[in-house]
Formats: C-alpha cells, structure tokens, sequence
C-alpha cells in the first residue's frame, strides 16, 4: 500500500494526518503510540509494542557494548 500524506502545522509543531483507511490497517486510533522504525528501505509506521521496544533496545545495547568486535567482524 502506497498512500501520500502531507507535512501540516498542528498548533506549533508539525504532523501528518492518517487516512481511516491507514488508521485501520495499521490498528491504531487517537492517542495510540507509533514506533517509526529505520529500515535499508526507508522509515516504517508500527504500532507501539512494549516486548518490541525491549527488543530494539537490548539491540542498541549489544550493538553499542560490542561495537568494536561487530565492526572487526563486519570486515
């Protein structure tokens, strides 16, 4: 699914808004937390997932403690 969305001053930040169509794929509504996830193809939209966020953190934790062996064996 492709679908455009337009960068809108929301008082005196910016946003986008979701289509209902989006709001019910993604199984979100108002007040529900997204995760935008960095992906090698861009950003994703996800909805919020406690055990998910442990698991991106555990990630960044590991990543960051063995930075130099990971680096060592991405050669």
């Amino acid at each position: 699914m492709t679908e455009h969305v337009k960068i809108r001053q929301i008082g005196n930040s910016l946003g986008v808004v979701l289509s209902k169509e989006l709001l019910v794929k993604l199984r979100v509504g108002k007040g529900d937390d997204l995760f935008v996830v960095e992906t090698p193809d861009g950003v994703e939209l996800r909805p919020y997932d406690p055990e998910l966020k442990r698991q991106l953190d555990a990630g960044r934790s590991i990543a960051k403690r063995y930075r130099n062996a990971l680096r060592e064996l991405a050669k």
